[in-house]
């Protein structure tokens, strides 16, 4: 009989839409330079080479595909750590599935209206979250 990881459950669905923002940025990205004419060997090599050239609406799926690369490798990190003491901890995969849910409204609204302060307010509190959860593992494990 498999072991039971709850835990993991919030991490493997936050690589799941990290992959579906990548879905989503090629799918308006690759249209863009389209329509834009540009030269690909002289655009640059990076993502963020394009912004100024592509219209921000198009850059703002990228941005945020880059943060979810970004402070999400400690949420995996703190994740890895509960599943190894308490996989199963109701509060840990909990505070969890909130980061995870609120990493999600992060990424649709960065990508879509991406007013900074309303941004910067959903960004607040899903480090809260993270930070919460850290110092729930720090107490499961020291």
């Amino acid at each position: 009989m498999p072991v039971s990881y709850p835990i993991l459950q919030p991490a493997i669905a936050l690589v799941l839409w990290s992959l579906l923002v990548l879905l989503w940025m090629s799918s308006v990205r690759i249209p863009a330079l389209r329509r834009a004419n540009l030269d690909l060997r002289n655009v640059g090599g990076r993502g963020p080479d394009l912004d100024g050239v592509l219209p921000d609406q198009v850059q703002w799926k990228s941005h945020n595909y880059n943060h979810l690369m970004e402070q999400p490798t400690l949420f995996y990190a703190v994740v890895l750590a509960l599943a190894l003491v308490a996989p199963a901890d109701t509060w840990s995969v909990r505070l969890a599935w909130a980061y995870v849910a609120l990493r999600i409204v992060h990424s649709v609204y960065q990508a879509t209206i991406n007013v900074v302060l309303v941004r910067s307010t959903i960004f607040t509190a899903y480090s809260v979250v993270l930070i919460a959860l850290a110092l729930r593992a720090a107490s499961l494990i020291i």
